[in-house]
């Protein structure tokens, strides 16, 4: 069986250049993604600066994904914003995970386990957020395997993906790679969306799932509507326990 998942940093679709909120263009960019799972970071709900919509609910009405989750991690005077799943794939055990260290700022990833045939545990994915600091990140990372091998066990299929912030693709050698997990050799670079030089967005998978492609979806849309661009990679969910 084979997925396909896109992680968006949307930008409260506020574009990257213009400063703009238009959420019509998230839209498009995710409809033509064409993805079975959206990781989306960086979800308003409520606030001013995005009409106060509940972000998560437009983009799933208009894409018709059914399945959603969202976590906010930042509130403000009014409304707040966080990490959000959207999904044609039923799922269930959603958590908000927090990552914040003291005296960062609020970072999370939102988990949710996918019901998929011929997984008896189902497929594990989780939607992060890591901070700005190389340190940070590594803290980060770290708590998240804890988290993973105490709920989940190191025999689960699991899925790490999402806006890393991994600046020098440090984070894969020195903390995931050593626990299990699998990236790809030549990440796509994702920011900024303008002229995209650094590889932020990645994803990372261990157990009966392979990575059978990634790339980013480069076009003039997807380059005005955020800051980041959209990171898709088809799965391949192999059968077993």
């Amino acid at each position: 069986m084979t997925l396909r998942f896109v992680s968006y940093n949307i930008h409260k679709g506020i574009g990257g250049v213009d400063r703009r909120c238009r959420l019509e263009r998230t839209i498009e960019v995710l409809r033509s993604a064409a993805a079975d799972v959206c990781l989306l970071q960086e979800v308003d709900e409520g606030t001013p600066r995005s009409h106060f919509d509940r972000q998560i609910d437009v983009i799933g009405d208009a894409l018709g994904l059914a399945h959603r989750a969202y976590a906010p991690n930042h509130r403000l005077k009014v409304g707040h914003y966080g990490n959000a799943i959207l999904s044609r794939v039923p799922f269930r055990s959603t958590h908000n995970l927090s990552l914040t260290l003291p005296l960062h700022r609020r970072r999370a990833a939102l988990h949710a386990r996918l019901i998929v045939p011929g997984l008896r545990h189902g497929l594990w994915i989780f939607n992060c957020h890591l901070g700005l600091a190389e340190a940070e990140r590594r803290q980060q990372l770290r708590r998240l395997l804890r988290f993973i091998d105490q709920h989940h066990g190191s025999e689960e299929t699991v899925v790490v993906m999402g806006d890393l912030n991994d600046v020098w693709l440090k984070l894969g050698p020195a903390v995931l790679e050593p626990a299990g997990f699998r990236g790809v050799a030549a990440p796509p670079h994702t920011f900024p969306a303008f002229r995209p030089l650094r590889a932020l967005d990645r994803v990372f998978v261990r157990g009966r799932v392979q990575i059978a492609r990634c790339e980013r979806l480069d076009d003039r849309l997807a380059r005005q509507a955020s800051d980041h661009l959209p990171l898709v990679a088809e799965l391949r969910v192999l059968a077993g326990r």
